[in-house]
């Protein structure tokens, strides 16, 4: 059978699988770790050896020691849970479910360390301040402060907004990988040449695009990786921001992105 075939796949313990053991201990035997559970540990290992790289099922096997239909069926058990996907050539490759879950993991770091930041922006700019996290086909705001009195953008924590227009949306695409970027510019406002020109400078802004009457400026928040995982904005209205409100506001915006990327860098040290 060639890497690209498939086999069947069994739900249960095989005849050659020993059946797994009840015992807590963690022993380690040769720098494997054994937890007791046998399938979980026959897993990471899967998944250990996806870190050095693409790999088909016959590498797999090569470097996980596994029976082939032991690793085919644990790498396709993978897949289906989005922690393993398949390249372009169908080699097995770890999946975007772990970027989620650092996501999320990051999130609590990140909303530990946005409130004063926000509030700083408030009381730098005079104007409503927000994170955006990316949610599938739109962005959801995880945290916002807004002025007291006066016009104002208001977009409460929990609401869900487009990601086809908004300073937000842009920064939340403008990182991402070709197939994706292209995939969400086909109803965007906005363009692939703008979205050029954010990853240049490092902010966005727009301008009754969102919203007629309203603008913003929003900068990327990374996590470790260097990945982006949020963007920062502030947005108001128009007549009192300006028409090219990045001019003014950019540098306060990109500096509290910067500070929420070095917060969460320093966490994970």
């Amino acid at each position: 059978m060639t890497d690209s075939q498939e086999e069947p796949l069994n739900n249960g313990l095989t005849n050659s699988e020993p059946a797994e053991t009840t015992n807590e201990t963690v022993a380690k035997d040769g720098g494997e770790i054994h937890s007791g559970v046998g399938v979980l540990d026959k897993t990471v290992k899967i998944l250990d050896a996806l870190e050095s790289g693409p790999s088909t099922l016959g590498q797999l096997v090569a470097a996980t020691g596994l029976a082939r239909p032991t690793a085919h069926r644990l790498a396709i058990a993978l897949e289906r849970h989005r922690f393993v996907l398949r390249d372009q050539h169908g080699r097995f490759v770890l999946g975007s479910r772990f970027a989620e879950l650092a996501a999320a993991a990051g999130e609590d770091r990140l909303l530990t360390a946005a409130g004063p930041i926000l509030q700083t922006l408030l009381d730098r700019t005079g104007e409503s301040a927000q994170i955006y996290r990316r949610q599938g086909d739109q962005r959801v705001c995880i945290a916002a402060i807004e002025r007291a009195s006066g016009l104002r953008d208001s977009i409460p924590v929990g609401a869900m907004l487009s990601m086809e227009a908004g300073s937000a949306a842009q920064i939340l695409l403008a990182w991402e990988d070709s197939d994706r970027l292209h995939q969400g510019l086909r109803h965007a406002k906005f363009t692939a040449t703008k979205l050029a020109a954010v990853r240049k400078r490092g902010w966005s802004e727009s301008v009754n695009e969102r919203e007629e009457g309203v603008c913003s400026i929003s900068a990327p928040i990374r996590n470790a990786s260097g990945q982006v995982i949020a963007a920062i904005s502030i947005s108001g209205p128009t007549g009192r921001m300006g028409a090219a409100p990045g001019r003014r506001y950019a540098p306060l915006v990109m500096a509290a992105g910067k500070y929420l990327t070095e917060a969460l860098v320093k966490a994970v040290r």
